[in-house]
Formats: structure tokens, sequence, C-alpha cells
């Protein structure tokens, strides 16, 4: 009946669906593939920029996204990146943060998916390891690249695997400590600790709304961006109406605020000269004084304050232009 119901709605506002495609307009688009895979049992997409083959002897940057994440987010800052450098450049999701094609369900095995917790912030960081170890051959070095609690996520990769090589870590706008208690994780914590669960019922009654008329909802969320990249749109579109990615990303998000607590200046202080932090000046995830902190603590590190006024979620309008600050910090590191 509810579908009925939006069908009809549809039918009266008469919205062609097929006016709703939101193209990205590049020239570099041919380089780009998406691929679907199961990794440590939960559908994950892979998005790549540049070859799609390592030979051991590559240098790879790897991004590994924020919450919710979707790689499809950050292809203009991918593909701006790879222009730049002329190496290749892959986004992992997160386990279970995507819209996997019908004929693949979100986990292969339920139970055992729930065992291991995958959706969860420890099941996320080993996602990613067994990503490297099972698609990436071992000699590759890499330049790991982290927006938000991807940045937490590579310094748990690197305390846990230390012998991965890594040439460089750029840490973008970092959700590495005291996440509940900035002032967004105020203003969130009781939204998906406590009142997750009621969200749930409003996700899930959005995820039937037709393709035409979330594309619409969409766009309305995003008109108050005047320079929004269109690259976002599609991938909104697909995230709502997945139904799983939300609250996916709603249950890693509640373990954040849990989990995300002290800085682990150890393995900041092991990896230090490969280590780039870069924070904004009105984040609310990670403000200023977490900033004043850091550099405080590390004074031979190297934190950066942004002067440009980007905002957290740096792919809705800024991906070229951090992609291109990325590549000028990464030069001198790369080899090969």
């Amino acid at each position: 009946k509810v579908k009925l119901l939006f069908r009809i709605i549809l039918f009266r506002l008469k919205i062609d669906s097929k006016q709703f495609c939101f193209p990205c307009s590049t020239q570099m688009e041919k380089e780009v593939q998406r691929e679907f895979i199961y990794c440590s049992g939960a559908a994950t997409e892979v998005l790549k920029v540049g070859s799609s083959h390592l030979s051991g002897r590559d240098v790879l940057f790897l991004i590994i996204p924020g919450n919710p994440g979707m790689v499809e987010f950050y292809r203009s800052f991918m593909q701006t990146l790879h222009s730049l450098l002329g190496l290749p450049v892959w986004a992992v999701s997160h386990a279970g943060h995507c819209a996997p094609p019908d004929s693949m369900d979100i986990v292969e095995d339920a139970s055992a998916a729930a065992k291991r917790d995958v959706f969860g912030l420890d099941g996320q960081v080993q996602h990613k390891l067994a990503f490297l170890h099972q698609h990436v051959p071992r000699g590759t070095a890499l330049v790991l690249v982290g927006h938000s609690i991807g940045c937490y996520m590579i310094l748990e990769m690197m305390r846990r695997d230390p012998e991965l090589k890594v040439l460089k870590a750029v840490l973008l706008f970092p959700t590495i400590e005291r996440m509940a208690q900035s002032p967004q994780g105020k203003v969130m914590t009781p939204l998906m600790c406590q009142l997750r669960y009621l969200l749930y019922l409003p996700l899930f009654l959005l995820s039937l709304l037709p393709h035409g008329v979330m594309a619409r909802l969409v766009r309305l969320m995003f008109s108050s961006i005047p320079d929004l990249d269109p690259c976002v749109l599609q991938p909104s579109v697909e995230m709502l109406g997945s139904g799983d990615c939300p609250v996916n990303a709603l249950y890693l998000g509640g373990q954040e605020m849990r989990m995300v607590l002290e800085r682990d200046n150890v393995t900041i202080q092991k990896n230090l000269d490969k280590l780039l932090f870069y924070y904004g000046v009105s984040d609310h995830w990670c403000p200023v004084t977490y900033f004043q902190d850091i550099r405080r603590d590390f004074p031979h590190g190297d934190f950066r304050l942004c002067e440009k006024g980007i905002r957290h979620a740096f792919v809705l309008d800024a991906g070229r232009d951090v992609a291109q600050m990325v590549a000028e910090w990464t030069r001198g590191s790369l080899r090969g």
C-alpha cells in the first residue's frame, strides 16, 4: 500500500525519473572502474582511477572514507589526484556502505557477519586490512589518505600491521579523539546511541520512494551549497535508496561516539615522519582546540590548519581543491 501511494504521488507530480540522472562531466570518466566484492563477508565497493591491476612495485593511493563510507562521494577528488600524479588511486568503501547490484546480498553469511561485528568500528578496521591483504600485492608502496573516521582507521591499520609499506598517510579533518566531546558529537551522540532505532522506520520508508522523488529530495537537501559537486548526487540517492547503508552508517557512528576517546599517541609518535594532519578552522567534529593540543604534544609533527574555509565534508564542494593540496604535499614522498 505504501509503494502504491508513492506511485500515485509520483504520477500526479508528473516526475520523469530519467531527468534525475546525475552525470559527472569529466574527460577522465573512462579511467574509472567500479567493482563490487565481498570483503570480510560484507558487500564492498571499490572505486579505481587509473590502473586496476598492481604489480607489487607500484605506488598506490588508497582512500579510506569517512562515515557514510560510500566511495562514489570521492570520485572528483580521486580523478583530480590521479590527473596530477599519474598514479593509481583506489578507494574502498566501508563494509556495507554501498548499494550493491541485485545479485549481491549485503552480507554473505549474516550470522558470521554479526559474530565478527563487521559493521562496527573494529570490524571496519579489520575489513580494510583484509582488503589490503587480499587485493593489493604485499610489496606495494602505499599513500594512505583518510577522511574523518577514516583517519582513525588508518592509525589503527598502521598499529596493527606495522609491516605495511606506508610512504605517507594524509589525515584530512581527522576524528581521532574525543568524538563525543566535540561540538557535533554532543549533538549526535544521543541520536546515534540512544535514539538510533527510532530512525530505522523513517529510513525504511524513505528507501521506498521512487527514484525521481528521492532525487528531488536530495537536490533540495543540498540546495544551500552553491558549488555542489554533481558527482555526490547519485551516490546520495543510492545510499538513501539502499536502506542498509544508512542503517550501517548509524551503527558505525554510534560506536565511534563510544570508542574514539583518547588519541593514540604511541602510534602517532612511532610514525610521526609519515603522518600529515589537516584540520578545519570551523570543523565541529575536530575543533581547533584539538589541533592546538596535538601540535603542542608533537612539536615536530606535520599539522596544518585549513586557511580556505573548507568544510569537514569537503567532498561536497571542494574535492578538487583538496586533491590539489594532497598532491602537493605527497610529491616528495613518492618513489618510482
